[in-house]
């Protein structure tokens, strides 16, 4: 039987994290210490032991909300694509998972856990008394040559790569500054403001971002010029192990005719590639990305309350937020 530990953030601890397969950038102290700041979060460290030997660990942070002490693995909002458990080969996600939930709900007191685990499918989550949504996101595998991954594009996905470079637009790799969040920002909100929206983040959170992840080099910023070099689109990409993701995107839709997103993705995925990243994620399974060739993987995204009212709670505060994002979108683009 399988069973958590809270565990402090000791190097040793770190050193040991670092030697699983199946880790993510999600699982390092940088970007543990990003969402911490940015949610006032705990980050909740447990090694997942089997009859005394260290078969795993599990990562998580604890915020309050309503007075409640919530465990977020991680939540919805956090701009965090998986967080759960790292394990040995062998080990079965499911039987962490059920060692997680007393650990949660018991140990720390919990009134709701939500889990979203790159490894757990639908079958792993059957008959523990959990609710999940369907959260499938877009894969590419960089494995093939150069030439394969772009013949696995669409044709008018390659068509506009080639676009982009005969319009004069041109990818560079930017400095982690203040300056460029503040441009992937100016250009997020100039996304948001086509479906009459506002962005669902702050600028701070960029900036957060890039403080935390670029000293350990884990984050990737691009940005693309048109040919009079004005900066026209800009993409966010931390990366780490074998994973690079796109964590954001954004440009201005005038210039939009000058197909820019589509260069910057072509350029991310040779860049990691020759760095040895064997997949980019696209966080999240929108249609649009099927043209750049990409597999659909299913990762569910787990939730359990210890009461009906709980889980109600979490559903009334989601619908609200999202109220509160369509009237402010409303008013920003009523605003001269």
């Amino acid at each position: 039987m399988l069973r958590l530990r809270a565990v402090p953030p000791t190097d040793a601890l770190w050193a040991d994290r670092a030697t699983y397969p199946d880790r993510l950038v999600f699982h390092t102290p940088e970007w543990l210490r990003f969402v911490a700041e940015c949610q006032r979060a705990e980050p909740i460290l447990a090694t997942v032991t089997d009859g005394g030997a260290t078969v795993g660990h599990f990562t998580g942070l604890l915020t309050r909300r309503y007075g409640l002490r919530i465990l977020g693995s991680p939540m919805a909002g956090w701009t965090t694509s998986y967080l759960g458990f790292n394990l040995r080969e062998g080990v079965p996600r499911r039987a962490a998972l059920e060692a997680l939930l007393p650990f949660a709900l018991g140990e720390l007191g919990c009134a709701h856990l939500e889990i979203r685990d790159r490894g757990l499918t639908e079958p792993d989550l059957a008959g523990l008394d959990l609710h999940w949504d369907a959260a499938p996101t877009a894969v590419i595998d960089l494995t093939p040559d150069e030439d394969a991954l772009f013949g696995a594009m669409a044709s008018a996905c390659r068509r506009n790569v080639r676009k982009a470079a005969k319009s004069g637009v041109v990818i560079e790799e930017a400095a982690p500054d203040v300056s460029f969040a503040d441009e992937f920002y100016s250009q997020l909100r100039d996304v948001f403001a086509k479906q009459n929206l506002v962005p669902t983040y702050s600028v701070e959170r960029v900036r957060s971002l890039i403080r935390h992840l670029a000293p350990a080099g884990r984050i990737l910023l691009l940005r693309a010029r048109d040919g009079d070099g004005r900066c026209i689109a800009t993409a966010v990409l931390p990366w780490h192990h074998r994973t690079m993701y796109f964590w954001g995107g954004a440009s201005y839709r005038e210039h939009q005719h000058l197909r820019p997103n589509e260069a910057l993705i072509w350029y991310a995925l040779r860049w990691a590639r020759a760095r040895g990243v064997t997949e980019f994620d696209f966080v999240g399974g929108n249609s649009y990305k099927a043209k750049y060739g990409t597999g659909e993987v299913p990762v569910p995204w787990a939730r359990r309350s210890r009461s009906p009212l709980v889980a109600r709670l979490r559903d009334a505060a989601k619908q609200g937020y999202a109220f509160k994002q369509r009237v402010s979108g409303r008013l920003a683009s009523s605003t001269p």
